[in-house]
């Protein structure tokens, strides 16, 4: 009985040996890089050069443990994503951004019913505005990023529990001047020869009650949902500013700032856990230089006193945003970064560009990819090289792709029923 226990044991033994050894095969295969999960977004579109510098693997251009602030277990890139979008504030390309990152990755987002380009602002956000919402068919919703008028608890309706909310906001003064040029047919706008007139009278002439008119007064304070008709002489403006400061601190986890658009992606990318090729972009629904004007000392004090919680708005989160920098990249990293991001954004410029650069809406050859002309403003465009490759052709059209053009696409993407 003794040399049977002793036989058994002794096989019991091997096969608790065996066990072991697929275990940590097992475990050590699973603790390799996931290569799967950057996609060949832009693998085929940097040069090999490039490549190298930046970091890459298998032709894939993507960060390493000095690009990612951590690459714990903590680190997942982020999938749920909400973006307000606000007015004249660079927020087009970061809506480019987030489009290329959630199509390449087959997530999906909350657009606007019945095709529509925006969340149908400047009305308060409400659910069912979203395609999908009331058909119950959209069982996740991954990102929302078009234009609405935010409102949290109609949003968190939609979006999951562990959802990341970030903005960006722009320095009032050339934010004005952008909103008068683009905008210049509202009722508030069209009367005056120029900003000056308009500041001038707006005391006495400005009609809040007017459609549209909200472009003109505080904007970015309407875009975050508060109500924009403060004046500079108001008795409670320190405590309204005071309130949106905290509501937007309470309720969004990152604010960007326009007039640092690189750093503010590389900030992103660090938050979120991607990528450098996940935050390069062109510039989209940019105007031409011919169509902004110079704001002059006079003028720019005029705009602060005009859009007086704007202003104070912007001050808070302009500090706010260099203390992030500071806490979770550090200025000399941020720096390092930067340069990455712009030598990248050069890169992808010289293989996809035709001209190399953004061009005059008349001079782009391809209908589809013009982009929407609005106000006064000029806004520039893109032409593709004629050689490229299909999935290098791919690749360039998501990044120069206007905002319309490319929402109607994700549109018929996700409800190719309704098309």
């Amino acid at each position: 009985m003794m040399k049977i226990t002793r036989c058994h044991f002794l096989w019991m033994l091997l096969i608790l040996v065996l066990l072991c050894f697929i275990f940590q095969t097992f475990v050590n295969r699973d603790m390799e890089p996931d290569r799967r999960r950057v996609p060949p977004d832009l693998s085929s579109v940097v040069s090999s050069t490039t490549r190298n510098r930046l970091s890459t693997d298998r032709g894939l251009v993507h960060t390493t443990t000095a690009d990612v602030h951590t690459t714990t277990a903590a680190c997942h890139p982020q999938s749920h994503i909400v973006f307000l979008k606000t007015h004249k504030t660079a927020s087009s390309t970061i809506l480019n951004i987030l489009y290329r990152y959630g199509e390449s990755r087959n997530l999906t987002f909350a657009l606007p019913v019945n095709k529509h380009s925006q969340l149908f602002y400047p009305s308060f956000f409400v659910s069912h505005f979203v395609e999908g919402v009331r058909s119950g068919s959209v069982k996740e919703f991954h990102i929302m990023c078009n234009h609405m008028r935010f409102r949290k608890a109609e949003v968190a309706k939609v979006m999951p529990e562990d959802t990341f909310y970030f903005s960006i906001i722009r320095h009032p003064v050339t934010m004005m001047e952008s909103i008068f040029i683009y905008y210049n047919s509202i009722q508030a706008f069209s009367k005056t020869h120029s900003l000056d007139d308009f500041l001038d009278s707006s005391w006495t002439n400005y009609n809040s009650s007017m459609p549209n008119n909200h472009y003109a007064h505080n904007n970015l304070a309407f875009d975050f949902g508060f109500d924009n008709n403060v004046t500079a002489d108001a008795e409670d403006l320190e405590y309204k500013a005071s309130r949106a400061v905290a509501a937007i601190e309470w309720e969004f986890h990152l604010i960007l700032i326009s007039e640092y658009f690189d750093e503010s992606m590389i900030l992103l990318k660090y938050v979120l856990c991607w990528s450098l090729e996940d935050v390069v972009s062109f510039k989209i629904n940019s105007r031409s230089n011919k169509t902004r004007h110079q704001i002059s000392p006079k003028t720019t004090e005029k705009i602060k006193r005009w859009n007086a919680l704007d202003w104070r708005i912007y001050l808070h989160f302009n500090v706010t945003f260099w203390h992030k920098v500071d806490s979770l990249v550090g200025r000399e990293q941020m720096k390092i970064e930067v340069s990455k991001l712009r030598e990248l954004r050069v890169e992808l410029a010289k293989t996809c560009l035709k001209e190399g650069r953004a061009v005059d809406p008349s001079k782009v050859i391809d209908a589809g990819l013009k982009p929407f002309q609005y106000g006064a403003a000029v806004i520039e465009g893109y032409n593709l090289k004629s050689d490229l490759e299909t999935q290098t052709r791919t690749q360039c059209q998501r990044l120069i792709t206007p905002e319309l053009q490319y929402t109607q696409h994700l549109y018929t993407l996700q409800f190719p029923a309704q098309h």
